[in-house]
């Protein structure tokens, strides 16, 4: 007897995807919305122009709790969370948040995370969909941490709210407003998941929900977090608020394209099952550069520093939206035409267009650069793999056979991107 394949979950948000003739798929075990009929081209250009507004119920949530609650994510996690926070840097603190790894043994990527600290001895650990058993997993089987891990997927909503308007409209559903944004810093966040817990941010009509200025796009925003039972009627509530900010609800395909330009990666895709080295996001490892070495010891740490295995991920941006699918025959060529990897990710940043030899952003101000009748076309954008060091500046292909297209390796691909932009500038537009 075969047994049936097990259907995708949904998100509480469903049912309103489905009213609103989303285009939905598969993705981490969830049934969620690609795009809406609006489309993922202006869907990606209203996060730099207003607002959008993501479903992203779907990622899992833990907690860690318990007087070994820190020891166990120092023990497991990429970054130094003494030494982690600013420029300085310092220590993970009450209402800090911090992104990074949990790496394998052998030095593969697990996952990526970021981890708030909601109170001396507890911390949220956000991570992709359908890991929440696989990271509780990884952490329980430490031994000798007394804490308590508790698993929030499927418990939760989680809403993302992105662009230069996020903090205008969610400041018109708040209870108190200027208590919880005034002071928000990127990669803070107040309230709790828990109810009970630390000081409540409630909506007017006394939801209690938990606010984290984060997200996965690279523009300004925040990460929302609440009950379940109420996320239908919130995300309802900032659709009303931000109506006059031409807010928009944003599917998969514009989170891909946003993020993607941002220069983020996704996880099990761009990292993952190979070695973690050479990448845009070394930064996540806590390598002490006076000396020469790692700050701590963290698992993966000895696969890192002994690995005789050396290969190179890179950032690219094309010359016009031309993308490339990307499939085990997509390679990339050097100017010499030898196959020197693969392609990770290719899509589209549906905001950006090259102006001589710069690339410029509809976020871009005139004085910057940016002409006055700038209508981009797009470029192309991602990621790739290879087994030498590409320089900033020099010129691969990237072909499936079929299609060939010049690419750019780039240290950076959006510019102007607002997501570090003080909460001042972004409520006083």
């Amino acid at each position: 007897m075969t047994s049936e394949p097990m259907q995708p979950a949904r998100t509480v948000l469903y049912d309103w995807h489905l009213a609103q003739h989303a285009t939905m798929a598969e993705f981490g075990g969830y049934q969620m919305p690609l795009w809406y009929p609006t489309g993922a081209k202006q869907e990606h250009r209203a996060v730099l122009t207003g607002a959008g507004l993501f479903d992203t119920s779907h990622m899992a949530v833990l907690t860690v709790a318990g007087s070994d609650a820190r020891s166990l994510l120092q023990h497991c996690f990429t970054r130094d969370l003494r030494r982690c926070i600013g420029a300085s840097p310092g220590p993970l603190t009450t209402g800090r948040c911090v992104y990074g790894l949990f790496l394998k043994e052998k030095g593969t990527v697990l996952d990526d995370a970021i981890i708030s600290q909601l109170s001396e001895d507890r911390y949220m650990v956000v991570v992709n969909s359908g890991m929440g058993p696989a990271v509780s997993e990884h952490l329980g089987a430490q031994q000798g941490f007394r804490v308590e891990i508790i698993d929030y997927s499927g418990r939760l909503g989680k809403i993302d709210l992105q662009g230069p308007a996020a903090a205008l409209v969610l400041e018109a559903v708040l209870a108190e407003p200027d208590r919880v944004l005034a002071d928000m810093i990127y990669f803070s966040c107040k309230g709790d998941i828990d109810p009970a817990g630390g000081a409540p941010v409630l909506l007017k009509n006394g939801t209690p929900l938990l606010v984290s200025r984060t997200g996965y796009t690279g523009e300004f925003g925040f990460e929302l977090y609440l009950a379940v039972a109420d996320t239908v009627g919130f995300w309802e509530q900032l659709i009303a608020a931000g109506e006059r900010f031409a807010i928009t609800a944003c599917g998969l395909a514009a989170r891909d394209s946003l993020r993607t330009g941002a220069v983020l990666p996704l996880s099990h895709q761009d990292i993952g099952d190979w070695l973690f080295q050479n990448t845009p996001w070394s930064f996540v490892l806590p390598w002490d550069e006076q000396d020469g070495r790692f700050s701590k010891p963290f698992i993966g740490a000895e696969a890192l520093l002994g690995s005789s295995e050396v290969d190179y991920t890179a950032a690219f941006a094309g010359y016009d939206p031309r993308k490339i699918p990307v499939m085990d025959n997509t390679v990339v060529l050097d100017e010499d035409g030898e196959a020197i990897g693969r392609v990770l990710t290719c899509t589209t940043d549906m905001a950006i267009d090259r102006v001589g030899e710069r690339i410029v952003s509809m976020a871009t101000a005139d004085s910057a650069g940016r002409p006055p009748d700038f209508h981009p076309r797009g470029l192309s954008c991602g990621f790739i793999r290879t087994t030498r060091q590409c320089r900033s500046g020099e010129q691969v292909r990237l072909t499936d056979g079929k299609r060939s297209i010049p690419v750019e390796i780039r240290q950076d691909i959006r510019p102007d991107r607002t997501a570090r932009r003080s909460m001042r500038e972004m409520r006083n537009q």
